[in-house]
């Protein structure tokens, strides 16, 4: 089924608009991660997804996969925050080729004091948001999402 071009046009602009909010937040969130903590957003990701419940034993490939970054990126992203005490690298007992990663208590401690932060900073940046009658009914959205869990 083809779309007219209004069509593409009317999802072309909802992307933008998606990525528009989408960069409203992260830059929100990055300064207060960044001013309290000294993390970026991606830092807080890593620190996030490996003390959570699935995150133990995440192979380096699930975890740039989960961030949605290239390997190497995620490598360096892993390696400085090695650096730090956050987190460690773990070879697999099973395949000895496989790394894991695992956050430390350093890495679980930064967590729970970041996590306040970073919850402030969303909720501060989606009131922004909702602001802004273009971005408002993406706002509604995941409002209504958040409901539902």
């Amino acid at each position: 089924m083809s779309r007219t071009a209004d069509a593409v046009e009317a999802r072309a602009n909802g992307w933008r608009t998606l990525a528009a909010l989408q960069a409203r937040i992260e830059e929100k969130i990055e300064r207060a991660l960044q001013e309290r903590h000294g993390l970026s957003v991606n830092e807080f990701c890593v620190l996030h997804h490996l003390a959570g419940p699935d995150g133990r034993n995440t192979r380096m490939q699930q975890l740039a996969a989960i961030l949605v970054l290239s390997q190497s990126a995620t490598t360096r992203l892993v390696g400085r925050l090695e650096t730090r005490g956050l987190l460690t690298r773990v070879l697999s007992e099973e395949d000895r080729r496989g790394i894991y990663a695992e956050a430390t208590e350093e890495g679980r401690a930064l967590l729970a004091e970041a996590a306040p932060t970073h919850n402030d900073a969303l909720d501060a940046a989606l009131a922004e948001a909702a602001d802004l009658p273009e971005l408002t009914p993406l706002v509604e959205a995941l409002e209504k999402l958040s409901l539902k869990v």
